[in-house]
């Protein structure tokens, strides 16, 4: 891979990463743009190992917030006493969120590397997860029109008043995220959605439940595929692209919170509508193959 080639790659990370528009399908239609290989394995463990630029930028941005919940989870291990304090109970809720991720990810890692590299799957992802997010975010929008009484599960909520039951759905929903396509933060902030958060909020809970499930999977793909990488990709490229990432990933968290204060989801809606549609189009013709 080219050193410009891995920058545009990076770039594409940066911006879809956070945006409920799958990043994962951004680069895997850039990949094929490029003439690459999109079911070649070291190809897919490129797109996990730049993910963790994103990421990065996220525990940079929420860095304040993570430490403050590293620092009440570690004491209230150790204090009980310390457990009431709503941050333990928030990093408890982080943790278990993570889990079905990271058990769906192993137990199918081979099927989603290669049975799910399809641009068939992007497209239904871009499409048919496009209706569900319309759905939670008119949901929500309902909801904010009611006054709720301020002990109501439609009242605002913070951060740290998200309950376990309520991070494992939210976790149980990132799992579809595996599908290319679908979006990670598109399903958890559709999750969120559902679950009576506002746009805000539900858009956070998917940056903290994100940081462990990426960070994992990106670490897990650059240390089984490090000789495959370095022999197809290249890890000066591919360094090249974590960065830019990371640059890019940053904007694109304080645009994306800004954005979803004052607006709705329609915007990436159509976005990923007219995309999904072109690209099923662009296979029904022949112009482009499925891998």
């Amino acid at each position: 891979m080219s050193w410009w080639e891995a920058l545009i790659l990076g770039i594409v990370e940066g911006i879809t990463e956070y945006l409920p528009v799958s990043s994962t399908g951004h680069l895997t239609i850039t990949e094929y743009l490029m003439g690459k290989q999109i079911d070649d394995i070291g190809m897919v463990a490129f797109t996990a190992v730049i993910q963790i630029g994103a990421i990065a930028a996220a525990v940079l941005y929420f860095w304040t917030d993570i430490w403050r919940i590293i620092k009440a989870w570690v004491t209230g291990l150790f204090h009980k006493s310390a457990r009431r304090n709503p941050d333990y109970r928030f990093g408890w809720a982080i943790i278990i969120g993570s889990v079905p991720i990271a058990v769906v990810g192993l137990l199918f890692k081979d099927f989603i590397e290669t049975g799910l590299r399809s641009m068939w799957f992007v497209a239904a992802g871009l499409v048919v997860w496009s209706a569900v997010l319309f759905a939670a975010d008119h949901y929500a929008a309902r909801l904010a029109t009611k006054t709720p009484a301020p002990d109501s599960p439609q009242a605002t909520k913070t951060d740290n008043e998200t309950t376990v039951i309520q991070a494992l759905l939210i976790g149980l929903m990132q799992c579809v995220s595996l599908i290319p396509g679908v979006s990670r933060s598109g399903a958890t902030i559709s999750a969120g959605l559902f679950l009576g958060f506002d746009r805000v909020l539900a858009t956070r809970l998917s940056f903290f439940l994100g940081i462990p499930a990426l960070v994992a999977a990106g670490t897990l793909e650059g240390v089984s595929n490090f000789d495959t990488i370095g022999a197809t990709v290249g890890w000066v490229p591919t360094i090249l692209g974590l960065v830019m990432s990371f640059v890019i990933g940053y904007v694109s968290i304080a645009w994306l919170l800004k954005f979803v204060s004052k607006h709705s989801f329609n915007s990436f809606i159509i976005y990923r509508l007219c995309i999904g549609g072109l690209i099923a189009v662009l296979l029904i013709s022949g112009i482009i193959p499925a891998n």
